[in-house]
């Protein structure tokens, strides 16, 4: 069987795909309620939240999407704090819907740093939202949520996350580190096929809401909160989408989310003392190492397509490459959702014997 380890769309478990196999049902009728209830229950227990969370149907983008055209309105001042290219697209939707944008860069394989955005913040009084991506794949990078969260609060602005690739697979506790907004999508640590996005909101977060000017209609924040209480999405939810994640849901919690997170954060030190074996450089430092995608490089020499092409056709394995200015530079290993320790052995067995065919020289 192919071994996909990209950062998303994840394998999934055989007991997620047959829900998925499951016929179709009343959307509207009380057998889907009984089961979007739960859902959004579990996902609460996950999100370590008390708040609203939302189901969306889309991709995480069209998380960030909602979470900006709800949250802001033309004209408003937003900080948007960048380590990668993810960082990048959520100030990209921010802008293109005509809010001021003002960009925080980070460089790429390095976290934010707490202390500069509480100065952006200083020389920018008018900000109003802070966008931070927690978990950055382009990069491998985790940022240091709780002390950003710590910073964006002293200044009592709103903090809108993008948690794509973290929630679910990296301790994310929405309501201690004081998130009004949070988003996560199902390919990812949740075990599921692409198609749902969920999103948490704070009650300061619905304030901003209240306030908020632009333009929306599918992903109106109102029209998910009055229909999730009656049980209901107000478009037709991807059905089998919602079974395949009712019974993720379930072995995640049945796991329990502390072991979760310590699994891959035993799967991560395999896979970076690997390639560390191997002698390939590790873009991220470990203290802000992600541990749901390791990037390896970056490399000025050797082809990485060729690697990856090799992985595939001989390794029926699938990695990663970089993306935006690190393509060609690195390549990324996936290890989140339905990732076990063998799983890597694996993935690090099969470089060890593909890196000489590319060129790659220890």
């Amino acid at each position: 069987m192919e071994q996909l380890r990209i950062p998303g769309p994840t394998p999934c478990p055989p007991e997620v795909l047959q829900a998925m196999t499951r016929q179709m049902i009343n959307h509207r009728g009380e057998e889907y309620g009984r089961l979007q209830d739960e859902v959004i229950g579990a996902l609460k227990k996950i999100f370590q939240t008390k708040n609203d969370v939302l189901l969306l149907t889309g991709a995480g983008t069209g998380g960030m999407e909602a979470a900006v055209v709800n949250m802001l309105s033309p004209g408003d001042t937003v900080l948007a704090v960048s380590i990668g290219v993810f960082g990048e697209r959520f100030a990209a939707i921010a802008r293109t819907f005509g809010a001021e944008v003002i960009p925080l860069d980070f460089e790429q394989g390095k976290p934010a740093d707490p202390d500069a955005v509480r100065r952006a913040l200083r020389d920018y009084p008018r900000v109003k939202a802070v966008l931070v991506t927690h978990n950055e794949t382009s990069t491998g990078v985790t940022n240091d949520l709780k002390s950003l969260s710590a910073a964006v609060k002293e200044f009592d602005k709103l903090l809108m996350v993008d948690a794509v690739s973290s929630l679910g697979s990296i301790n994310l506790p929405v309501d201690d580190w004081h998130c009004d907004v949070a988003i996560s999508g199902s390919q990812k640590g949740w075990m599921v096929p692409p198609g749902m996005a969920f999103v948490s909101v704070s009650p300061e977060g619905w304030r901003a809401h209240q306030q908020a000017k632009m333009p929306r209609f599918y992903w109106d924040f109102t029209k998910a909160k009055n229909n999730a209480e009656k049980k209901q999405t107000p478009w037709t939810p991807a059905v089998s989408v919602v079974y395949a994640l009712a019974t993720s849901l379930k072995m995640m919690l049945a796991e329990g989310i502390d072991n979760i997170f310590a699994r891959h954060a035993r799967v991560t030190r395999i896979a970076r003392d690997g390639v560390r074996s191997l002698g390939l450089p590790l873009l991220a430092a470990d203290g802000c190492a992600s541990h749901t995608v390791t990037a390896v490089g970056p490399f000025n020499g050797p082809d990485v397509g060729k690697l990856l092409k090799i992985m595939l056709a001989e390794h029926q394995t699938v990695l990663a490459s970089g993306q935006g200015k690190l393509a060609g530079k690195i390549f990324r290993i996936g290890h989140l959702g339905w990732v076990h320790e063998d799983d890597i052995r694996q993935v690090l067995a099969s470089l060890e014997a593909a890196l000489p065919k590319a060129g790659f020289r220890a």
